[in-house]
């Protein structure tokens, strides 16, 4: 079943299981116009004001949460709901029209506040006290004299622990139990006699599973980077093999190196010392587990990491998270130093870029020499072609003189 409240709690809550039954939630106040047969309006095409101007301030008198909408002469009930819903500054007020579809009752405008909390009802102060915009609002402008009133007012969400009962002018419970907050998305389910609200659990403790999750997810992340190095680095066993793009490359095993080490340091701030006392170990090919069998007589990978999260949770944390030495935190500023703006990885980046660039400008240049050559190359062929032409010429009108 679906639980009627989520909860959280602080580091420094103490464990615990309470009953909370949810009987009522918070919610702002509703405010409707009268029917047209009371005073209100026959249809969306009203006027709200004949002559003149007036405003109209909507407020909760418990905040400080107010704004005003301007009226002029001819303006419709349409155009007041459009003014409100558009205001900049309103804080939460929904305006609607509903149309009842009889004579009678004619359209109704409705307010809607999400205010919540007892004592938040919203107010409608009609400004300049004139009497068509009576009908809109709540109270005069020395609001002395009442008119509309809610027909469902603001309340707090109502809820019992252990049969204590407790309220918050909101759907959230902050600290009702220390150092736990819950919220409330749905009235408790009622029992068979159809009038008592059923408790649900809601036990305070370590959240064991999670955190073997996040584990486990820390061994996967490293053996799926570690496969992308191997890849990268990794030699052709043969001609017809190709060798990674980082093959041999200084960089990829200074980031291994190192992330090796700062892997099985040892944590002085955390009793559990290193990350064997929490299951995990390196594998014959490198990578992280948790192993489910004991190899070397200290008990599987999973019995040390049960053993450390049923005694020594908080240790856990301070193993990854310690500020000084914590392994999270130092792979972490590790790895920054490369992945960083100006890291290792982006200088070689922009190294690689200009290196391209160079060759790119050096095969242009090439390019051009080469084009040069050909030109000064063809033009002396040419040069040639008509002297040997010229040569001929000559050759053949010798001939010709000599008989």
């Amino acid at each position: 079943d679906i639980e009627p409240f989520t909860a959280e709690a602080s580091n420094s809550a103490l464990e615990g299981d309470y009953q909370i039954t949810v009987t009522q939630l918070a919610s702002g106040s509703r405010i409707e116009t009268a029917d047209a047969v009371d005073g209100g309006f026959s249809s969306t095409a009203d006027s709200v004001l004949s002559t003149g101007t007036g405003s109209l301030t909507f407020k909760i008198d418990a905040t400080s949460d107010a704004f005003t909408i301007d009226l002029s002469a001819g303006d419709t009930l349409e155009d007041l709901r459009n003014a409100i819903n558009d205001s900049d500054d309103n804080f939460g007020v929904t305006a609607s029209i509903i149309a009842t579809g009889t004579v009678d009752g004619g359209a109704k405008l409705v307010f809607t506040s999400d205010v919540t909390g007892d004592g938040n009802d919203l107010v409608i102060v009609n400004d300049n006290d004139i009497a068509e915009l009576d009908r809109l609002s709540t109270t005069n402008s020395l609001e002395t004299i009442d008119y509309l009133s809610p027909v469902s007012s603001a309340q707090n969400s109502k809820a019992t622990i252990d049969g204590i009962d407790v309220e918050s002018d909101s759907d959230k419970f902050e600290n009702v139990i220390e150092n736990v907050s819950f919220t409330v998305s749905e009235l408790s389910e009622l029992a068979a006699d159809g009038v008592t609200y059923q408790a649900s659990k809601l036990s305070i403790g370590f959240d064991t599973e999670q955190v073997k999750e996040n584990i486990q997810a820390f061994v996967d992340n490293y053996n799926a980077l570690k496969s992308e190095i191997d890849i990268l680095t990794n030699y052709g066993e043969s001609d017809l093999e190709e060798d990674g793009a980082l093959a041999g490359d200084s960089l990829v095993r200074g980031i291994q190196t190192g992330l090796a080490n700062i892997l099985f340091s040892s944590v002085d701030s955390s009793d559990l010392g290193t990350i064997y006392q929490i299951g995990i170990e390196y594998t014959d090919d490198g990578e992280l587990e948790i192993s489910s069998t004991d190899n070397i007589g200290f008990g599987s990978g999973e019995d040390r990491l049960s053993d450390a999260l049923d005694d020594n949770f908080d240790e856990i944390a301070a193993l990854f998270t310690d500020e000084e030495n914590g392994i999270a935190v130092r792979l972490y500023d590790f790895v920054e130093e490369y992945t960083n703006y100006s890291g290792l990885l982006k200088t070689r980046e922009d190294t690689a870029k200009d290196q391209r660039e160079q060759i790119y400008d050096d095969r242009e240049t090439l390019e051009l020499r080469l084009a040069s050559t050909e030109q000064i190359l063809r033009d002396k062929y040419l040069n040639l072609d008509q002297t040997v032409a010229s040569l001929n010429s000559t050759s053949s009108a010798l001939l010709a003189t000599l008989g």
